[in-house]
C-alpha cells in the first residue's frame, strides 16, 4: 500500500467514526469546509457598532432618535452621539440597546447633518439630510404688562433647570395622547410679531388648543411632576404652569392654566387631570400652550402624537 493509500484510508475512517457509516461526499465536503472556514471566520472583526436614526426623511422642528446596539458593552459607559462641539446622551432602551435624541428647531438651517457616535471603543459617522419647511408668521398685540419681554428672573431659572432635565429614567410608553380637547390655534414653528416688532430667533415653541376656560389638562403621557409655578411667585410670562418630565431628555410644559392640580414630585399618568386652561400671563385669551421639549430644544409635539417613540 501507498503512502497516499494510506492517507485516503485514515481520511475514511475518521468520517467513518464522525457520521457510523460510509464516508459519502457530500460529508466530506462539509468537513473539509468546516475547517477551512475556522481562520477566515476568526480573522474577521465583530460588528460591535450598529445604528440606525429615524424618520427616515425628517424636517425641521423633528425629533431624531439615534438608535445604537452594542454587541460587547464592556465599560459600563453609554453610548454618546455628538454633532460638532454638542453632545447628546444616550440611554438603555433594552440590553445592550441605547437612544439618543437629537431635536431640531425652525431656527436652524435646513441640509445635512453630521452624526458621530462613539460606544464600545468604536466610532461611526452618519450624514443625516433634514429637510426645510416653512413656518407661517403671526402678528400678536399684548396690552400693557402682557408683554413676552416681562420674565422674572426666577421664572427665568426655574423654567430653564425644568427644560435642561435628562433624566434616566423612562416614564412614557407608546403614542403621546392630546393634553385638551379643544382646537388647535397656533401649530408649532410659527415666527412672531410682538406689538408690531419681529422677535429675532422666536418661534412658537409648542402647540396651542383653544380650550374653553376651566377646560380640563390632562398629561399627554406618564412622567413626574417636576415644575409647578403661579403667577403669585413670578411667573409673568407663563401664567400658572405644569412642567412634567417624561425621562430622557423629554419633558412637556403646559403653561397659562387657571387651576393646577398637581403638586411637584407626583407621578402622573396618560391622561390624568394635572390643571385647567386659562389665561394667566403673557396670553390674550383662554387657551393651553403645550410645549415639548427634548434636551433642552423646543420640537413639534405632533409627531409624537401620531408615531411612537418606544
Amino acid at each position: 500500500m501507498t503512502t497516499k493509500d494510506r492517507t485516503r484510508n485514515s481520511e475514511n475512517k475518521l468520517l467513518c467514526d464522525i457520521t457510523g457509516g460510509k464516508p459519502h461526499r457530500r460529508v466530506t465536503n462539509l468537513f473539509i469546509g468546516i475547517f477551512a472556514s475556522v481562520p477566515v471566520t476568526l480573522a474577521l472583526p465583530a460588528d460591535a457598532l450598529q445604528v440606525k436614526v429615524t424618520p427616515s426623511n425628517p424636517e425641521l422642528g423633528d425629533t431624531l432618535s439615534v438608535v445604537i446596539n452594542l454587541d460587547n458593552p464592556d465599560n459600563g459607559s453609554n453610548p454618546i452621539v455628538a454633532i460638532g462641539e454638542k453632545t447628546y446622551p444616550a440611554f438603555a432602551i433594552a440590553p445592550n440597546k441605547y437612544r439618543a435624541f437629537v431635536p431640531t428647531t425652525p431656527v436652524e438651517p435646513a441640509g445635512i447633518r453630521k452624526l458621530k457616535i462613539s460606544g464600545d471603543g468604536q466610532v461611526q459617522n452618519l450624514a443625516v439630510t433634514v429637510r426645510n419647511r416653512k413656518f407661517p408668521v403671526q402678528r400678536i398685540t399684548l396690552p400693557p404688562g402682557k408683554s413676552a419681554d416681562g420674565a422674572t428672573e426666577y421664572e427665568l431659572k426655574r423654567v430653564a433647570a425644568f427644560k435642561a432635565l435628562q433624566t434616566p429614567q423612562k416614564y412614557w410608553n407608546g403614542l403621546f395622547g392630546k393634553p385638551n380637547a379643544g382646537r388647535i390655534s397656533t401649530i408649532y414653528g410659527v415666527r412672531r410679531y410682538y406689538n408690531g416688532k419681529f422677535a429675532k430667533d422666536y418661534y412658537h415653541r409648542g402647540v396651542d388648543y383653544a380650550g374653553a376656560a376651566g377646560s380640563p389638562v390632562v398629561a399627554p403621557a406618564a412622567g413626574r411632576v417636576a415644575l409647578v409655578g403661579t403667577v403669585s411667585q413670578g411667573f409673568r410670562v407663563h401664567g400658572n404652569v405644569v412642567g412634567v418630565d417624561h425621562g430622557q431628555g423629554v419633558v412637556s410644559i403646559f403653561m397659562h392654566l387657571s387651576r393646577i392640580n398637581v403638586k411637584e414630585g407626583d407621578i402622573v399618568k396618560t391622561g390624568q387631570l394635572i390643571g385647567a386652561v386659562g389665561s394667566t400671563g403673557a396670553s390674550t385669551g383662554p387657551h393651553l400652550h403645550w410645549g415639548l421639549y427634548v434636551n433642552g430644544q423646543a420640537v413639534d409635539p405632533v409627531p409624537w402624537r401620531f408615531n411612537a417613540v418606544e
